[in-house]
């Protein structure tokens, strides 16, 4: 991936396209230290806490890894802000923002 080129709306979207990706994403940018990781066991989920740790290490993670949007430790199911992070960090803000204003399932 070339990390000069800034990743394509289409891209967040994408990023932003599953409620789990959605709560961590949104977890990452209202953590009280943007250098803290966060516990992917912690995020509330619903379904089984395993079939998402599942899901999480081979689907969410490896796509929003490779967007530079976060960066994982599957050692310890944790997971900080990507080197791209600011990237997607406008639109996190915006719907954060109007969170009451948007769809329930947002998060």
């Amino acid at each position: 991936m070339n990390v000069e080129v800034m990743t394509s709306f289409d891209t967040h979207l994408d990023a932003l396209g599953h409620v789990d990706r959605r709560r961590l994403l949104l977890a990452l940018l209202n953590a009280e230290e943007a250098a803290l990781p966060i516990e992917l066991d912690r995020l509330e989920y619903e379904t089984a806490d395993r079939d998402v740790l599942v899901s999480f290490h081979h689907n969410h993670l490896p796509k929003l890894e490779d967007r530079g949007f976060v960066d994982a430790n599957l050692d310890r199911y944790s997971v900080t802000r990507g080197p791209r992070f600011e990237e997607i960090e406008p639109l996190l803000e915006l719907l954060d923002t109007h969170r009451d204003r948007l769809p329930p399932d947002l998060v």
